[in-house]
Parts: structure tokens; sequence; C-alpha cells
């Protein structure tokens, strides 16, 4: 069987250039996508995918890549789709980053040049550990690297190319769908599913190598306004009642040796202060909700306006405002329906020749939402660690197993039908 080789290092010269386009998303504008600069990237990606000879590649008005390889096998295969997003976290900075090749890597720290402060150990990244003779990406220590998710791009770029190249590899329908503003939660809103046309999905979005994902968080958003009293400091005695302190007493009521973001791990669920701003008037607080289990999920719901009410009690001549709205929830009651959609991608991971590691997120990908639009979508790994920081890193040999997968996973989605 014909594999996937990286040759001229088109892979790593595919990411490097993806990573230096600034793709940051922004949850406070109301434009699709949030920042027009997405559109930067989206074109390099559409002239690249015509470069290939992918005839309909696109970019729609709200900076959506559409595109497809054609069939070339007389057998009825389902359509897949492989899915990565453009953005890039808000959590930290994506504008300038200056992506560094720290070639053979062999346990040594790793020191970021433009902020020695800011060092990769082995202690702190324990998945370096089975990255020894590899090759280490990083950003430069001013900067996210943007591996999230510019690696499951160049990765699915690749695999398309290679796929085009090698027509004697055999698959169904092939359909590429490249998403802004995942970050910021609204990555398939302008999905157009109808014009996609694909049976089933893979988001190429995860961490470890060899890691597939059927399972995600449920996730709500909660907005927290208090309406406070304002007085003059020298004259508040008995009459002021700051909107910032009564915030500061709900969010430090908050559970700290449960429910909260550093005290729970594996299916354990949170409550979370993301954001907060205001003055003695008015402040606002943003809250993410999750937890694996819906029930739960809006147990905790439950518990914040419990709390908000407790401390309220204290403030009666203030009000408030409590908005908790739905976010996404898990695609495993979806994936769960449709068994060969998994099994099919721990096969070609297993092809790839490199250990299955089935798992849940502790997040969430556009597959979760894909997956209760209708289009079934479990989560590949992409390599991508550490985001949403300085210290990301991908290593380019997890990228080529990834690409492996990838035109492992149409083959044996042919070789599966009739």
């Amino acid at each position: 069987m014909l594999k996937y080789l990286n040759s001229g290092n088109s892979l790593q010269n595919r990411f490097i250039e993806y990573v230096k386009i600034d793709t940051q998303s922004d949850p406070a504008s109301a434009s699709i996508p949030s920042t027009a600069k997405q559109k930067d990237l989206g074109r390099v990606l559409v002239a690249q995918l015509l470069d290939i000879g992918i005839a309909d590649a696109h970019m729609d008005e709200y900076g959506y890549v559409y595109a497809t390889i054609p069939s070339n096998s007389d057998k009825n295969v389902p359509v897949i789709c492989f899915c990565s997003h453009m953005d890039t976290s808000p959590d930290c900075s994506g504008f300038g980053v200056k992506p560094i090749v720290h070639s053979n890597y062999q346990g040594q720290d790793l020191v970021l040049p433009d902020d020695p402060a800011i060092v990769l150990k082995m202690t702190g990244h324990p998945d370096l550990k089975d990255q020894i003779g590899n090759d280490i990406i990083t950003a430069s220590g001013t900067t996210l690297l943007g591996a999230d998710n510019k690696a499951g791009l160049a990765e699915i770029m690749e695999a398309a190319a290679f796929l085009v190249q090698h027509p004697g590899l055999k698959h169904g329908t092939i359909k590429i769908l490249f998403t802004p503003d995942e970050e910021i939660g609204r990555g398939v809103d302008k999905a157009d599913l109808k014009k996609l046309g694909a049976d089933f999905a893979y988001t190429i979005d995860g961490e470890t190598r060899g890691s597939i994902e059927d399972e995600t968080f449920s996730a709500d958003g909660a907005v927290l306004l208090i309406h406070g009293l304002s007085s003059h400091p020298g004259f508040a005695k008995g009459k002021m009642e700051s909107a910032i302190r009564i915030l500061g007493d709900m969010i430090s009521s908050l559970p700290k040796d449960r429910l909260a973001p550093e005290a729970t791990a594996q299916k354990e669920g949170f409550l979370h202060t993301v954001s907060v701003q205001g003055n003695v008037e008015q402040a606002e607080a943003h809250f993410i909700i999750r937890d694996f289990d819906d029930d739960l999920l809006a147990e905790h719901g439950r518990t914040l306006k419990t709390l908000v009410k407790g401390v309220m009690a204290d403030y009666p001549n203030s009000t408030y405002e409590l908005r908790i709205k739905e976010q996404y929830r898990n695609m495993k009651k979806v994936l769960d329906q449709y068994p060969q959609v998994l099994e099919y991608g721990m096969l070609a991971i297993e092809r790839a020749g490199i250990p299955v590691k089935k798992q849940s997120i502790r997040g969430g990908t556009d597959g979760s939402r894909l997956s209760l639009m209708g289009l079934p979508c479990p989560n590949i790994f992409a390599g991508e660690h550490a985001f949403h920081g300085k210290q990301e890193w991908v290593s380019l040999q997890d990228m080529e197993k990834a690409v492996e997968t990838i035109v492992n996973l149409v083959q044996i989605w042919e070789e599966k039908s009739s």
C-alpha cells in the first residue's frame, strides 16, 4: 500500500506559512467572521486548493472555505468531510508569530528566545518524552504558535495534495471545510451543510498522537449583570452598594475545591469566570459552565443562580440580571448511533503504526455542533499541545502521522463500501 511521505518538507512549509498569518478571532465582535483577517488565510487556502487541482474550492462571504475531491471509486462510498478551523484563540496574541523548528529534540529544555523566561520543560509537558529525535516547532516567546488549529489545516491540505497526486489510491467523494471563529464558539454558525453534502465528518483538531475523541463537554455560557447603587465616596455610608464589590463577593462565593477548572479533571464539570468589567454603578461577569452530563450541567447552572441570589440578599437596593445560554452539547449521544465512524477512525490510526488513544475532550470542537446538526463528527489528533498560550508546540512527525491517518481513513471508507 502506498503511504504518505513528507517529500520536500512540504508539510512543514505549509504549516509555517499559515501560522505567520494572524487570524485571531474576537468574541466582542458581532461581524461574521469576527475578524476580517481570518479571510486572509482563507484566500491563501483557496488559492492553494485550486493549485492542487481542486476546481470547486472557494470561500463564501462568511469566511468558510469549501472544496471537493471527487470520488475515483465505482463503489457507493459515503461522502466524508475533513474540517479544521482557521482562527486562533483570543487568549494570546497571534500577531507576528515567529515559528522556530527545534530539530532532533533530545529532551533538553526549550528556551524561547524572545522571552527567555518562557521555557518548555519535559516536567511541564510530559508528552515531550515521546518526541525524542523529532522536530518540535514552537513560537518565539511573545505569541502563541497557532498549531491550534493550523496544524489541522496543514495536515488536511497535505493529505488533499497527496490524494490528488496519487489517483491510484481509491476513495469516495471527499469534502473539505475550513471554518472561522471556532475559538469563540461560532465555528459552524454559518456552515452550509446542504452545500457541503457530507454524510460523516472528522475534525482534525486533537492533541496527543494517536488520539481520537468521541465525547466533548456539554457547554453553557452565562452573563451576570449587577446594577449597584452609586454615591459620592465621601458621603457613601449607608448608601453605596458598589456593583464591583457585589460582583467580587459573587466570584468569591464560587467553590474553590470543586466545580473550578483548577480543581477538576477527567469527567468532572466546572463553573468558570472568564471575564469581568464594570464600575460602581454597573458591573458584568461572563462565565462558562461545563460538564459531560447534561443533567449535571443544568445543576451547575442552578448552583450559579443560588449563589447569585445568596449574595444579592446582602444588597437590598441593588438588582441583577443573570442569563444562561446554551453553547454546545456532548457529541457522544450522536456518535454512538454511528459506531463505524469511530471504528474506521481508529483503524486508520492503527494503520499509521501508532497506538490508538480513545478519549474525551475537556472542551469542544466544531464537531460537537456539527454532530448535533446531523453530521456525525469525531475529533482526530492534529498534534497540537499547550494551545492558547506562548508555550504551544507541535511535532512535525506527529503532523506527518495525522496526514497518514487521513489518507488511510478515506481508503478504509472505500474498502468497507460496496
